[in-house]
């Protein structure tokens, strides 16, 4: 065998053995939309050890946007957002009773990216730039944060940084192998390919399915997932091809965000009459 196939067979059968070493969790219940995929953490990665990494990164983030001026810079808007959250945390306890207990922060941050997001452990920012260029309705704005709070539910962030813990250790194996730096990163690749993205991709269609459910259970209407969507190929931009991406395109997204909607339509109709 020559080295660049033992280098690649060396970095599969590390990273087999090392996954076969991890946690099998559930990191939540699966809800009416049926989110019930087990995930497997390393035990080198634990949760309180990312919450406390989250709300370390977050307070030195916040701090620096206030120096600047640029944190919460509209006292209406950063109502609004956080009068949506108000509703959106509590319905969390749906798919995992503990995050109720989470220390729950969110704030706006001015800045032109359109891009909103939410740390471990609930810490949660929306920029100015997904507000005002996309004209969010409270609707949607409810779909954007409950598919960030999704995250933060799953654990993703923990999954993520377990795989990549698992993969550096294989290529490790591949490169004590005897392994060149070439096979080496060919063998990252092919991991990218074949587990990394795909997970990646996986990840963002469970957080968009617990998304709708959270925003219909909150009273907002879910269908305002897909609006988002329409808005965001509206904006334009350019983008890789599905495989490629860590992403789902957002034709397929649509799609799935639809079927999804309908599915929890009865909880918003529910909802709406409390």
């Amino acid at each position: 065998m020559n080295k660049a196939r033992l280098a690649l067979v060396t970095l599969i059968a590390a990273s087999s053995l090392l996954t076969a070493a991890c946690e099998t969790v559930s990191t939540t219940q699966s809800g009416t939309v049926g989110v019930d995929r087990k995930q497997n953490m390393s035990p080198l990665v634990s949760s309180q050890q990312l919450d406390q990494q989250a709300s370390l990164a977050y307070s030195d983030l916040i701090g620096r946007q206030a120096k600047q001026g640029d944190l919460n810079p509209d006292p209406a808007q950063t109502a609004r957002v956080r009068r949506i959250a108000e509703r959106l945390i509590p319905q969390t306890a749906v798919f995992r009773p503990d995050a109720l207990k989470w220390n729950w922060q969110v704030n706006v941050i001015r800045s032109p990216d359109v891009n909103a997001w939410c740390m471990p452990g609930g810490k949660i920012a929306i920029y100015t730039g997904i507000l005002d260029k996309l004209k969010l309705t409270d609707d949607e704005i409810a779909a954007v944060m409950g598919h960030e709070i999704a995250h933060a539910l799953r654990e993703h962030a923990r999954e993520q940084a377990s795989e990549q813990t698992l993969a550096q250790l294989g290529m490790l194996g591949a490169a004590l192998a005897g392994a060149g730096q070439n096979t080496v990163n060919a063998g990252s690749q092919l991991y990218q390919l074949g587990i990394g993205l795909p997970h990646s991709r996986r990840q963002e269609t469970e957080a968009d399915r617990i998304g709708v459910e959270l925003a219909a259970r909150a009273g907002y209407d879910p269908r305002a997932a897909v609006t988002v969507w329409q808005k965001m190929i509206q904006l334009g931009g350019s983008r890789p091809l599905e495989f490629l991406s860590t992403h789902p395109n957002p034709e397929s997204r649509m799609r799935d965000l639809q079927q999804y909607a309908e599915k929890v339509m009865p909880l918003y109709l529910q909802a709406k009459k409390h």
